[in-house]
């Protein structure tokens, strides 16, 4: 097979639209300027266009010259609530939102990828799955609900995405693994509930606050004693509120927590178990409380053939140098989970730390000083595409 190649036209064109879209981002699920400068990308080529009904996405089915299978590519399209510092001359016009995550490359790399693959030879379908709201907003489970994966007619027989990283991996190289890749994240909101009184006479009261603080410290020891060192669990309780005085015994206390995990199994058990210990914990001091889960998003999982299968593809295109097998899953979350909870697929990471930075100390993604190195989009483009030729040669 015949490997597509990204040229130096679709390269300067990539570069134009990567800034134009970096310097007018937009947040969460509504993008309507991002949306019509992707159709605006599309505009000529040969696709079936569909537009989200409850937020801006843009799906495009390709059709090949005969039958066949179905693959989807993704690309997320959303940026950050972040002021840039980034000091690039396309730098964020909007203040307090920047494309500080690079979403911006990956809808300039899909773009390419359509470009390459209207003028390749396949049998089946492609869809191209441009999705907002990847930053806390659960875009890509609207756009299943709204029918992405569905698009070509038949259900993706794979599912493939990429992130860039602005620092970690040099640039040009790119990173994956078998199985979980990134971490399940969920949020839970606890209010313990008691009865104010005066500091002086504690005993007259239902102090929340002592309660609250137990269970602060009660849920690491959970994660490190109900869970194996090789299945881990992530607590992190990053705010804490009580009271307004210091001789005041409040009638309340809140914290919020965050908690990640790397596999289903501890996911379901974790999310569970820790709300049984915190109405342990009140019931032992004859308090309420008040236990809020908000469900974020899946472990991410690449089916391991898929991984296999994008490595090798790597390695044709790139040379297996270029190519970094993941040792363990990353403790970010991302919502192409919810894809490859349906379709097996893979997730593949590509440095993007530009070649004037050292990747160990280059600002990480979301970093109001990140910088992206526009000289990946195009390899970016070629694998996508060529990850769906192959799939498709051999579904």
């Amino acid at each position: 097979m015949t490997s597509v190649r990204a040229t130096a036209e679709l390269q300067d064109d990539l570069v134009r639209l990567r800034r134009d879209l970096h310097s007018e981002p937009e947040l969460g699920l509504e993008l309507p300027r991002t949306q019509q400068k992707v159709l605006t990308a599309l505009d000529g080529l040969p696709l079936e266009i569909g537009l989200g009904r409850s937020l801006s996405s843009v799906t495009a089915v390709l059709r090949g010259s005969s039958a066949g299978p179905a693959v989807l590519l993704r690309a997320d399209m959303d940026a950050l609530p972040v002021t840039e510092r980034s000091g690039v001359d396309y730098a964020s016009r909007i203040g307090e939102r920047m494309h500080a995550c690079g979403h911006d490359l990956h809808t300039a790399m899909l773009v390419g990828a359509a470009r390459l693959l209207a003028e390749a030879e396949f049998a089946g379908s492609v869809v191209f799955m441009f999705q907002p709201g990847e930053e806390g907003f659960a875009g890509a489970r609207h756009m299943i609900a709204e029918g992405v994966l569905d698009a070509a007619g038949t259900r993706p027989v794979g599912a493939y995405g990429l992130h860039v990283t602005s620092s970690v991996l040099p640039g040009g190289w790119f990173m994956t693994r078998r199985g979980p890749l990134m971490a399940a994240a969920d949020e839970v909101h606890v209010t313990v509930r008691g009865a104010g009184g005066h500091g002086s006479q504690p005993h007259l009261a239902k102090d929340p606050i002592p309660a609250a603080c137990e269970m602060v410290t009660a849920l690491q020891t959970f994660t490190t004693r109900r869970f194996d060192a090789f299945d881990p669990v992530v607590i992190t309780v990053g705010s804490f509120h009580a009271g307004s005085k210091a001789n005041i015994i409040p009638d309340e206390a809140r914290f919020d927590l965050t908690i990640r995990s790397f596999s289903r199994e501890a996911h379901a058990r974790v999310i569970d178990g820790s709300a049984g210990l915190l109405r342990g914990i009140a019931a032992a001091h004859g308090l309420d409380v008040d236990i809020h889960h908000d469900m974020g998003y899946p472990v991410t999982v690449n089916d391991a053939a898929e991984a296999e299968f994008a490595a090798a593809t790597i390695g044709d295109l790139y040379g297996p140098e270029r190519l970094v097998w993941g040792p363990n899953p990353l403790t970010a979350a991302e919502d192409f989970s919810f894809v490859l909870e349906e379709v097996p697929g893979a997730f593949v990471f590509l440095g993007a730390c530009p070649p004037d930075r050292d990747p160990a100390t280059a600002p990480f993604n979301h970093a109001a000083d990140a910088v992206f190195d526009d000289g990946v989009l195009g390899d970016g483009a070629a694998l996508l595409a060529e990850l769906a030729l192959r799939r498709l040669a051999r579904a």
